[in-house]
């Protein structure tokens, strides 16, 4: 495993889709533990929730965003891409992020700066240059020019999110990175999992998907905006994305878990850009972090697992078929996404007790994912390819 010729090592969504599985399955039951007390929180001059966010951001999502980007951009572009000791080195880096994050309030600032930034800024340095230095022959050349921008703004989010003065930016400034991520991937892959798996075309009409995916953009900086232009922004992102679905045949989608899921996904994606809209013009009320959890439960917890049993199976020469153990893990992220986010507001005097059970499945949810699919990651392709 640690030969730079292990087939770990052969490209990034291996090393990195592993450590998403135990990230998953650890990071939300450690902070079930220390939200009710159970655990001691780290030692760390900021907040647990500024720790909590920024591990379930940076240390999970960037984990999965990682891998996905490293595979990704290479095919974009037609190269070999990252490899062996590349990924080593970014490997290493983002494990020593995990353990300076824990132990932030023992380090010396200069070398907690330092543990805390060498892989975001290593990792974005390099699908940069992927992006940049390859650009005439990207297949999606202009579409790519929205991560241009989004993957150094993830260095400022990153920063702001753990400074208590401006925290409040820096995870919506995350939050709004990782939607511009995420419906850019939505775009590129439903059409051929639509058309694949149902034989069937979904609506993809260049001015409508990217006035989207602009908005998207603009989104990203909402927490800067005055609240009524953000509001309605939020309201009109919202509104075209309800459009767009319309023609992207949610009743055919909806036959299939694998496919469905995603479009559940997409649906939250909407409810919390609607929540957020129409939270700046009416009085509402909600129990918790509402918005916030819709997205990191029902985008970020249903989409990952389905991209991660796809790509693990598809990228590593097996056929993309959802087995029963993959199945499983869906529904139980989708009890995680109604036990976190809409049981507490029917039951909020037992809150503590729905975010253990949400953080249960995640860990069971993931956990059951990494026992499937990190051997078929630590292991060569099936079908003889090298990589």
């Amino acid at each position: 495993m640690f030969s730079m010729k292990h087939p770990l090592w052969l490209v990034g969504f291996r090393p990195f889709f592993s450590l998403a599985c135990i990230a998953g399955a650890l990071l939300p039951i450690v902070w079930a533990l220390i939200f009710t007390g159970a655990l001691p929180a780290p030692t760390t001059p900021f907040s647990p929730s500024q720790w909590h966010a920024h591990e379930m951001f940076f240390g999970f999502g960037w984990a999965v965003l990682g891998g996905f980007l490293l595979t990704s951009t290479k095919n974009w572009v037609h190269i070999r891409g990252y490899h062996g000791a590349a990924l080593m080195v970014l490997v290493a880096a983002w494990l020593l992020e995990r353990f300076g994050m824990w132990f932030a309030g023992e380090l010396p600032r200069p070398l907690f700066l330092l543990t805390n930034n060498l892989f975001l800024v290593t990792i974005v340095a390099m699908l940069l240059r992927t992006l940049i230095a390859h650009r005439q022959d990207d297949s999606y050349r202009v579409d790519n020019r929205f991560f241009l921008v989004a993957l150094p703004l993830f260095l400022i989010a990153k920063y702001l999110l753990l400074d208590a003065a401006t925290f409040a930016i820096g995870w919506s400034m995350t939050l709004g990175l990782f939607r511009v991520a995420f419906l850019v991937m939505l775009e590129r892959t439903l059409s051929q999992f639509m058309k694949g798996v149902f034989q069937v075309e979904i609506l993809r009409a260049p001015p409508l998907d990217n006035a989207i995916k602009l908005l998207a953009l603009a989104m990203v900086f909402e927490s800067l905006l005055p609240s009524m232009l953000a509001g309605a922004t939020a309201l009109t992102l919202a509104s075209l994305l309800i459009a767009r679905f319309c023609f992207w045949k949610p009743l055919v989608a909806i036959k299939r878990l694998d496919v469905g899921i995603m479009y559940i996904g997409y649906l939250a994606l909407v409810s919390q850009l609607l929540l957020d809209g129409l939270g700046r013009f009416l009085n509402l009320h909600w129990i918790g972090t509402l918005p916030v959890h819709i997205f990191t439960f029902g985008v970020m917890g249903l989409i990952i697992p389905a991209m991660i049993v796809r790509i693990s199976n598809g990228h590593t020469g097996r056929k993309v078929v959802f087995g029963a153990a993959d199945k499983a893990v869906l529904w139980l992220m989708i009890a995680a996404f109604v036990v976190r986010v809409l049981v507490p507001q029917l039951a909020p005097e037992r809150y503590p007790m729905w975010i253990h059970l949400a953080a249960t499945c995640w860990t069971l949810g993931f956990g059951l994912l990494g026992w499937r699919y990190i051997p078929f990651l630590l292991a060569p392709r099936v079908d003889g390819k090298d990589h």
